[in-house]
This record gives C-alpha cells, structure tokens and sequence, in this order.
C-alpha cells in the first residue's frame, strides 16, 4: 500500500514561499493605509474650504460662529469655539499631528488661509495633495476669489 502526501522538503519549501509573500505584502498593505488616510484628510481638505465659501455666502461672516454650524469634518478649534479674526481651524491625522490649518485672517470679509504642515508621512502626503489648497481665499469684500 503506497502513502500519498507530502515530504517534509515539500513543506519547508510551501513555508517558506509562504513567509516570502508575507514579507512583501506587509509594507504594501500598510502602504496602502497610508494612502488612505492621507486621500480622506486632503478631501477632507477640501470639502471644509468649500463649506466655509458656502457658509460666508449664505450668512456674510465667519464672526461668533461655532466650527460646528459651518462644517461636520472632525476638527481641532484652537481657541474658542466661537470664531474670530487670527482664530484656526487644524485637521489632524490619526496621530494627533496638524496635517491642514485654515486661519481666517477676516471673518467679517470672508478671508482665509490654508496652509499645510509636513510633520510625519501622512502630512507630507496630505501637503503633497492640496498643494492647490494652500493660499488665501476671499469669499467676500471688493476682491472676492475662489
């Protein structure tokens, strides 16, 4: 009667195809988380510069606003939650690092600044993606712009 299975050779050689597979899959998977955070944050990006220029549009100031009435992106407030001039909104990767700061230089005018940070890989990421983000908006006043 003849034994059919496989050689202890045979399954060294599976395991060991198997572990060099792994050893590529790895960096490509986390790779692949990487990018998409830093997809989710640079439309993030720029779905909040768009509502900010809806909002000033339909109210005609940013002043004594909440971050909240304006926008349900997850941001951190620096400062109070109401808004006034030199005041910042930060959108933050998962690391707690400012990824996109937008500072409204005049709320009564509708004037913003983007701006972005590079402090880790998924900043530098999310830096690289809004570059056409990053300047001054006017929603309002005598030099509107968008």
């Amino acid at each position: 009667m003849k034994r059919a299975g496989f050689t202890m050779i045979e399954l060294i050689f599976v395991i060991v195809i198997l572990g060099i597979l792994a050893a590529v899959a790895i960096p490509k998977l986390a790779a692949t988380r990487t990018d998409a955070e830093v997809s989710k944050l640079a439309s993030d990006a720029a779905t909040l510069v768009s509502e900010l220029g809806t909002f000033y549009t339909s109210q005609g100031t940013f002043k004594g606003k909440k971050s909240s009435d304006i926008t349900n992106i997850k941001l951190k407030n620096n400062g109070d939650d109401d808004i006034q001039n030199n005041d910042t909104l930060v959108i933050q990767d998962k690391n707690q690092n400012d990824c996109i700061t937008v500072k409204f230089d005049d709320v009564d005018d509708g004037n913003i600044t983007v701006s972005a940070g590079d402090t880790g890989s998924v900043c530098k990421g999310v830096k690289a993606a809004t570059k056409n983000l990053q300047k001054s908006f006017h929603f309002g006043g005598s030099s509107v712009s968008y």
